[in-house]
């Protein structure tokens, strides 16, 4: 891997370990004080709106299936760049689901700290599609077959989750969770151009 694009991995994983907690957490402090988010996002920091939940749903759903096919490749890639994709990836997803049970459950005490969750509570979001996948991932052996499968499912992945993102900015109305979907949506751009590096060096 080029010392660019390791940085770019790096820089990928700290915005979205950092800033997008950051954001959620002060929201939703600020939403639990009754103070100008909950004016104006209208819900009184009660609940989600229909938008925004169906926002969360179809993100966590999508974002499950990255996450478990991740984990999944932490342990079975053999490529170093295919490897580090993965572990930055988990850690992101992670991060994310952690954000969309608070955005989901305002009640939930608020934190710094990421709770990972379980990897039952991961397979129960996937759809068939993602089962399909990770089902797939489960039974390949190791090697390149591996890495170019997972990478391609990860290109596939994040291209649904971008157009999840950007369907909620050209509608979404809560200011909060239109700051996540702004950041999301710069963070999986900048994974879709890493992961194409990565399958054109995998084809060489």
């Amino acid at each position: 891997m080029s010392g660019l694009l390791h940085r770019r991995l790096a820089l990928a994983a700290l915005a979205s370990a950092v800033a997008i907690p950051s954001l959620v957490t002060a929201a939703f402090a600020q939403q639990q004080q009754g103070g100008p988010t909950a004016a104006a996002s209208g819900n009184s920091g009660a609940r989600m709106g229909e938008a925004e939940a169906k926002y969360a749903a179809d993100t966590l759903a999508a974002g499950s299936a990255s996450l478990a096919a991740s984990r999944v490749a932490l342990q079975k890639a053999s490529d170093e760049d295919v490897k580090q994709f993965a572990r930055f990836e988990v850690a992101e997803q992670e991060t994310i689901a952690d954000v969309l049970k608070a955005m989901r459950d305002p009640s939930q005490a608020v934190s710094g700290q990421v709770k990972p969750p379980a990897e039952p509570e991961v397979t129960g979001q996937l759809d068939p599609k993602g089962k399909a996948m990770l089902d797939k991932l489960d039974r390949d052996k190791s090697g390149k077959a591996f890495d170019r499968e997972y990478v391609r499912g990860q290109i596939e992945g994040h291209q649904a989750l971008l157009k999840i993102q950007e369907a909620y900015l050209a509608t979404g109305r809560d200011r909060e969770t239109l700051g996540v979907a702004k950041l999301a949506r710069g963070q999986i751009r900048e994974h879709l151009a890493l992961l194409s590096d990565i399958e054109k060096d995998l084809k060489d």
